[in-house]
């Protein structure tokens, strides 16, 4: 009798494996670890095979190590480039793929959705409920409707509003695990110094380096389960600094998104962009200062149509140069943020508006573009201005030598953070910033203070 007892408890066994559904999570280093570290990670119902990885260079034949992925998974999970992803789910008999990532038009969401299909494996987007984790201190996030709305300026705002009622801010900001998994689990950003000892790429710096300057804690990493905990024990108030146009991973007590004239129509048009506009309690309409009349309407009856209890505030982003004397009416080359010329889809942004409006003459860099920054001119459609690309040591090399390449008068910088520190530029430079500033009333200090006496 004990033999039978031991064939049926492994006929179970065997059975109960045989049920769970086997997943890919196709992502880019961010979003896709958090939706399996909140709904797979110690789901029993389900195995999931492999991630994929896109948008961000450098970031598939890694893997997901066993000493995040939990006890299901003692050998961690490997990550694949995406192309592969057709010869993964037939190879592996794949039941679901999961799309998480973000900053995706429609066409592009559904084109990846018939790849799925086309290789026999359902196509699922998990959504907030899901995902979200619930906080026991209030969450005040800040998200946008494509990258390179504004969104990080107006989440600097908000912690400034908030630091002058009295609280003690702590950021979350949407994940950017580039590198060692493992060691980025966890990642705490206090000063300068903690930049250098996580091994952060442009990108990042992009990200905590405005918030050091304002003596202000970061957090990012991996976990964001264990972030938020760590996060807890010294925030009043946390923010969610998204990235992208992801939606929160914490549930919002206050959800504020970022729509940008200059693409209007894509807070209808790009996922999750318009998730976020939906659950918006707020939407700021920025950059009114450099968009048509038209273009402002178009998203204001968008985002009324879609979501009339939103409040709506009318906002612009002046640009500030440091020394604008050393470019005025000379010629320039110009170096702007990454990821909004590249997922984010413009092809200018600050430092070509700083450029415009000091009558600069503006190189075209195309034909001094260096190695992986030449690659990036043949997948983008960029034709006055260098992305600032640094996703690896030698990246940012390649990007040096790019700039130093082009015989010009000076360079125009319309990254957020001083790229002097970490490459060394043979020319005069000048940097541009940015800030919001609202239009009229309501604004975000009328917002914050309703919000606080609740």
């Amino acid at each position: 009798m004990e033999l039978v007892g031991f064939y049926i408890y492994m006929l179970v066994l065997s059975k109960k494996k045989a049920m769970r559904k086997k997943v890919i999570i196709m992502g880019a280093a961010g979003r896709d670890f958090h939706n399996f570290n909140t709904v797979y990670r110690d789901n029993p119902g389900y195995e999931v095979v492999c991630f994929t990885a896109a948008q961000i260079p450098n970031i598939d034949d890694r893997l997901y190590p066993p000493e995040l992925s939990g006890k299901l998974y003692k050998k961690g999970i490997p990550i694949f480039s995406e192309g592969e992803l057709p010869k993964l789910i037939k190879k592996n008999g794949i039941d679901e793929v999961v799309l998480a990532y973000s900053d995706l038009s429609y066409p592009e969401v559904m084109h990846k959705c018939a790849i799925v299909n086309a290789a026999g494996a359902d196509f699922v987007l998990l959504g907030p409920k899901a995902t979200q984790i619930k906080s026991s201190k209030p969450i005040v996030s800040v998200c946008a409707v494509r990258t390179g709305a504004g969104k990080s300026p107006t989440s600097r705002k908000v912690c400034r509003i908030l630091e002058k009622k009295g609280k003690r801010v702590v950021v979350v900001r949407h994940p950017m695990p580039y590198g060692d998994l493992k060691k980025q689990e966890v990642q705490r950003f206090a000063a300068y110094g903690d930049l250098k000892k996580h091994n952060c790429t442009i990108e990042e710096r992009e990200e905590y380096e405005p918030h050091l300057e304002e003596g202000r804690i970061v957090y990012a990493g991996v976990d964001y389960g264990k972030i938020l905990k760590m996060a807890e024990k010294e925030a009043d108030v946390i923010v969610w600094d998204g990235g992208n146009n992801d939606v929160p991973f914490y549930k919002s007590d206050l959800q504020i998104v970022v729509a940008d004239p200059r693409r209007a129509g894509h807070e209808i048009a790009y996922y999750p962009g318009e998730t976020n506009v939906r659950m918006a309690d707020v939407v700021v309409i920025n950059k009114q200062d450099s968009a048509s009349k038209d273009d402002i309407e178009t998203v204001r009856q968008n985002v009324q149509k879609i979501n009339p209890k939103a409040v709506i505030i009318n906002a612009e982003m002046p640009i500030k140069v440091d020394n604008p004397k050393i470019i005025k009416g000379k010629t320039v080359v110009i170096v702007e943020d990454g990821p909004t010329l590249t997922h984010g889809g413009l092809t200018i942004g600050a430092g070509y508006l700083a450029a415009r409006q000091y009558g600069c003459s503006v190189i075209d860099p195309r034909k001094y573009a260096v190695g992986s920054i030449r690659e990036v001119y043949k997948k983008y459609p960029l034709e006055v201005v260098i992305p600032a690309m640094g996703y690896s040591d030698k990246q940012i090399k390649e990007l040096e030598d790019t700039i130093n390449k082009i015989d010009c008068d000076a360079v125009v910088i319309g990254t957020p953070i001083n790229l002097q520190k970490f490459i060394k530029i043979d020319k005069p430079s000048v940097r541009v910033s940015y800030d919001i500033r609202e239009l009229g009333k309501p604004n975000l200090e009328d917002i914050i203070s309703n919000f606080l006496k609740e």
